[in-house]
This record gives C-alpha cells, structure tokens and sequence, in this order.
C-alpha cells in the first residue's frame, strides 16, 4: 500500500512538473480633470478583434531609438520613436529582463515620437505633425509606480476622429521565450477577477484593470477612466494585450487626456497591498493558492524573526512537521503493525490463492483482530501533498528567494549546484546538486527500515521499489527549486529520525 502510494505521488509530480513546463498556467483586481480620453487620429485603425494576426506589428526597435532610463531598482529601456517601453532590467543579486515589447504604445507604432524632457522621476515624449500634437509623460513613483499622462491636442481647423487605445505589452509565444510557462494574464473586470492564458483571445467591455507576469515580476495597467475594452489578442508568434475605447470627435483647438496608473515590478504581496490592494490578485498559485499565500505568510513572518530564507524554510518544515506529528505518528504505527502483520497475510495468501473472496475476508478479519488500518498510513501523506504542491507553487514565483543564500547554496530559488563537471552527466547535467542527493539517500533508508517479511514474489517487488522510488524521486526533485527540496529534505529526515524512535519501541 505505502508502496503504492510514494509511487502515485512520484507520478503526480512528474505529470504536475511536465505539465507546468509544456503549458502556460490557466485560472482564475481618481484621476486629472479630463472630459474624454483618446490618443489616435484618422490614420490610426480601430483595434478589430475579429483579425487572425496580431492586432499591432511592432517591429524592433533600432538600437539608436533606445533610451535607458534608470530608477532605483531597476532600468527601463524606452524606444523613443514610438514612446514606449521595450524592456525592463530588474537589478539585484539576479538581473532580470521583463520584456513589454512596445509596453504603452498608444498608436499603431507608425508616429514618430522625439524625447522632449527628462528629470529624476520623469521623461516626456511628445510628436507633432499638421493636424496634432500628442505628449506622452511618465512620471515614475516610489514602490515601483509610475503614471502615464497622454495628451492629444487637435492642432487642425477639422474635427479630429480619434479612439483611446493603450497596449499594455507583446507576450513572445516562440519556444524563445523561456518564461512563457509562468505567463499569463491577470484580468479583473465588473464580476470577478481572472488569470488567463496568454495565448487565448479575449474581449470584455467592463475591464477595469489588466496586466500580465512572469515567473517573477509583472505590469498592471488600471486606466483613470472606465468604458474601456480589455483584450488579449493571440497571433502566429505573440498575444497582444491591451485597451482601447470608442470612437471620439475631438474638435479644432480642443486638447484632452488619459491618465493611467501602472505597477511594473515585482510580485511581492506586501509592496502591491501597499499600492493598491485591488491590484494583489495578480499574485495567484493555482488550485491550491489558499495554502501557498497561507505558506508565504509564515514564511515571511519566520524571516522577520530569522533573517534568512534558508532558515525560515527550515522552521517553516519545523512547524508543518509539528502540526501533522499526531498523524504522522499513526502512519509510521500503522507501518509498522502492518509489517509485523506481513508473514501471517504472506501464509493466508498461500492457504487461500484459490480463493480470493475467502483470502480477502480473512485479512480483513486478522485487521479487525489486531486493530490495524491499512489505510491508516495513507492519510498523512495525503495530507501532506497540498501542501506540498502549494509549497512548490509558492517557492518557485518567490521572488524573495531569488538570489538568496543559505549555508552553501548560492540560490534559493534555483537548484543548490554544491560543485560542477566539465562535462554533463545524462539526465543529471553537469551540476551536482546535494540536497537531491541526500533526500533520495534519506529515502532508501527509510524504505529500508520499513520493508516487512514477505514470500519471494513480494520481497523481490519490495527490493525493486527499494531503488525504484529513491531515485524517481531524486530524479525528480534534482532541478527544482533548492528551497523546496530543503522543506522536503527536512521533513523526510524528521519523519526518519522518529520512524527509527517507533521501530526500536516495537
């Protein structure tokens, strides 16, 4: 049974780790004084979500139209021409790229657009032709904030048709883009708020909020206005995502503005509450999302009191330990009664292989007799597997973790490399990664204490499983995240160190 079920797990794993790695994640938050809000004139189309292709082709931007523009924590990169972000550079322990593409592009990328002023907080880009004038400013705000204000005014003696329109970014669908199996899009709108795939088409004329994330770091576009349509756009190799609005007459002499609110950092709880907690829902874990923001909570709180991530991790095992101990004790019991068990179901099964009905009913009975639950061992682990799915989820969008250090582990958030090969071992690769290595060790020996006496058929199954399933699990567990396999490492050594306290007892 027990066997049964580690390999069920093991399974579970491997289907939930290729899954995540071949599929983007599907699941389910006050302005200037404006009279209307548009940005285009005549020239520009109205976006047409019935297109196959995507709704704006940008084309990279020439080196020379690229502006750095440095905050605290981070570098925005700007393509001058077209008044828009192309990418941002994370600093930190780890540099990280966020890539928007043509992020905040307020045409179709054809006006051209020169940077009229910069200060410390803000760049202003403005573009003048015969019939308009538009100027584009962002000002950048603490916690990773900023404000796009867009003006256009109407330099013509016609009426000037126009329609708002903002692109929050491009999503790369190549297999380029390594990080599209942690993309999606984050969607709230008049009746509940949405994580979505970034390659599946999308239309709603109440979004109120829209942004997109990485494994990381993410954007949110809240627009000061309301009436607009969010959209997700798929095309051959990109989603474009984005608003836009109706149609407006904007008349001679006559300016107007749009004023958006943007978050464009990283996933971090704390810092979006802080902002705007209607913007928090962008933080989301799957299915079991309850658990894993249950999980960072005690987390964050342990390294309030600790420090280090390496060490809230471990007391975070400490505490999960401890509060599923009265379980755990029953299972390894339960283990060890049904292994005392074992030579006697091993003679019922040859007294009775004829008879399965009869065979079935005896060992019922002998259950019965010695008061033994074969599924009481069961529990626990099943217990265990929410949290432990919730755990990864949770451990592997950290962005806390990312570069944080513990005894020799250089990264949390990445497998702990103790040393490396020159040349890569098969499956494995070319770094050595302990953690991995001691679990499955742990593991081996924990099988091995708890193998019961059986015939020949069982015992030679059970000294299969007995390498079977540690190295599975190694296997599996050896590129994860090295935060998780430090919680699974120091669980499994205390459910060892205890297993070896019962079986001296009995």
């Amino acid at each position: 049974m027990e066997k049964r079920l580690f390999l069920a797990i093991a399974l579970s794993l491997l289907i939930l780790l290729t899954w995540s790695a071949l599929v983007p994640k599907p699941q389910l938050v006050g302005s200037k004084s404006v009279t209307a809000k548009n940005l285009t004139n005549n020239s520009i189309n109205q976006v047409d979500l019935k297109q196959s292709s995507p709704l704006v082709l940008v084309k990279e931007a020439s080196p020379e139209s690229l502006i750095r523009f440095s905050q605290k924590g981070l570098d925005i990169v700007f393509d001058e021409k077209r008044a828009a972000i192309k990418e941002v550079l994370f600093k930190g322990n780890r540099e990280h790229k966020f890539p928007l593409k043509a992020g905040f592009l307020t045409d179709d990328g054809s006006l051209d657009f020169r940077k009229e002023s910069e200060g410390a907080d803000y760049i202003t880009f403005v573009h003048y032709d015969k019939i308009k004038k538009i100027t584009k400013k962002f000002t950048f705000k603490p916690n990773y904030t900023l404000e796009l204000d867009v003006s256009l005014q109407n330099l013509s003696n016609l009426p000037l048709n126009t329609i708002s329109s903002i692109l929050v970014g491009q999503i790369d669908l190549s297999n380029l883009n390594t990080q599209l199996r942690y993309q999606d899009v984050f969607v709230v709108n008049s009746e509940k708020s949405l994580h979505l795939p970034v390659s599946k088409d999308y239309k709603n004329d109440t979004v109120k909020i829209l942004g997109f994330r990485d494994q990381y770091f993410c954007v949110i576009v809240e627009p000061a206005i309301s009436g607009l349509i969010g959209y997700i756009k798929k095309g051959n190799q990109e989603s474009e995502i984005g608003f836009k609005g109706d149609n407006i007459i904007l008349n001679p002499a006559v300016q107007i503005g749009h004023l958006y609110r943007i978050y464009l950092g990283p996933q971090d709880l704390p810092i979006i509450n802080k902002v705007n907690p209607n913007w928090s829902g962008i933080i989301y874990f799957g299915m079991f999302d309850f658990i894993a923001q249950l999980i960072l909570q005690l987390l964050n709180f342990f390294y309030g009191i600790v420090h280090n991530w390496g060490w809230a991790i471990v007391i975070l095992s400490l505490a999960v330990y401890a509060a599923l101990f009265p379980l755990s004790l029953k299972q390894m019991r339960s283990m060890k009664e049904m292994q005392i068990l074992q030579p006697k179901i091993e003679e019922l099964r040859k007294a009775y292989k004829d008879n399965p009905q009869k065979l079935n009913k005896e060992i019922m009975d002998l259950y019965k007799e010695h008061k033994v639950n074969p599924l009481g061992g069961c529990l626990p682990l099943l217990l265990q597997m929410p949290i432990f799915f919730a755990l990864y989820q949770a451990l592997i969008r950290s962005v806390a973790l990312r570069g944080a250090k513990f005894l020799w582990i250089k990264d949390l958030s990445e497998p702990d490399k103790l040393f490396s090969f020159s040349k890569g071992i098969p499956i494995l690769g070319s770094d050595v990664n302990i953690l991995p290595i001691l679990m499955a060790i742990g593991m081996f020996v924990q099988q091995k204490i708890s193998m019961s006496k059986a015939g020949d058929a069982a015992a030679e199954q059970q000294k299969i499983m007995l390498i079977i399933m540690p190295v599975m699990f190694g296997v599996i567990f050896y590129n994860m995240p090295s935060g998780l396999v430090l919680y699974w490492f120091i669980n499994s050594a205390l459910m060892l160190f205890y297993q070896f306290k019962i079986y001296k007892q009995v």
